[in-house]
């Protein structure tokens, strides 16, 4: 597929959506300041990923999503976020 379509953008801001929520529930009390510089980050991309997409810039609006994503992965594997749903997160 060489095309990013409106549904599968939106797939994966839920998916990153639903990863976060989990994040924010799991956070290691011993890594909250990284963990709050995380959660901004992943919210920062996430906001541009919408905004992109009401723009019909949906190759920017899914780049930043997956940006947002890969930020909640390094935190998982860093155990900054104790998570270990293999569907949501990048995680062994």
């Amino acid at each position: 597929m060489k095309t990013i379509t409106k549904e599968k953008l939106e797939k994966y801001q839920k998916l990153t959506t639903d990863a976060l929520e989990i994040a924010e529930q799991n956070i290691n009390k011993e890594k909250e300041k990284e963990a709050k510089e995380i959660l901004n980050m992943v919210s920062c991309y996430l906001a541009d990923s919408k905004h992109f997409q009401s723009k019909d810039d949906f190759v920017n609006s899914f780049a930043c999503v997956n940006y947002s994503h890969g930020w909640l992965d390094c935190g998982a594997r860093l155990g900054i976020f104790l998570v270990k749903d293999r569907k949501q997160f990048a995680v062994e």
